[in-house]
């Protein structure tokens, strides 16, 4: 059975994390501003009521925007299918386990396109490791909360280090 791409966005298995939690400014990409937590006024349920007509509505940006996958894995492994609509109470650790997800997600994109760099190859396989573990783990929102002051750290300084 092959391995789900832990980037691959699927807004079926979502609550519209990006739609509440992401903020926004009026301007070329957005037609309004939306502050961070605030569900968008075209928010209906966990779609979009205009995503047929995004761009003509004023929104390229939503168009452009791709949480890599980061709001159906919270959704759906994080908080086991359970969303801030059905139970407003966990909108707030949603939204932080989103957010946190985001960065996560964000080191794995890093990680697979540093597979073309001619490493050493014990620094091929601490990103392989690295790597491995970041699309294998079965992430908990207290994790999530330690990510980034600690293995994001960690993975941040490896990619330093190979890059002197």
């Amino acid at each position: 059975m092959p391995q789900t791409d832990r980037l691959k966005t699927d807004c079926s298995k979502c609550a519209a994390l990006c739609c509440v939690v992401l903020a926004f400014d009026k301007g070329k990409d957005f037609a309004f501003d939306k502050n961070p937590g605030e569900p968008c006024r075209n928010l209906s349920g966990h779609s979009c009521s205009i995503h047929h007509n995004l761009t003509q509505e004023g929104f390229p940006g939503c168009v452009a925007y791709d949480c890599l996958g980061s709001g159906n894995r919270v959704v759906q492994e994080v908080f086991e299918g359970q969303t801030w609509q059905k139970d407003p109470r966990l909108m707030p650790v949603m939204m932080e386990a989103f957010s946190a997800m985001r960065e996560v997600h964000k080191r794995i994109d890093l990680l697979r396109a540093a597979d073309v760099l001619a490493l050493e190859p014990r620094d091929d396989q601490k990103r392989r490791d690295f790597l491995d573990f970041l699309e294998q783990h079965r992430w908990s929102g207290p994790e999530l909360n330690e990510f980034e002051f600690g293995l994001a750290l960690e993975i941040d300084l490896f990619f330093h280090g190979i890059s002197k």
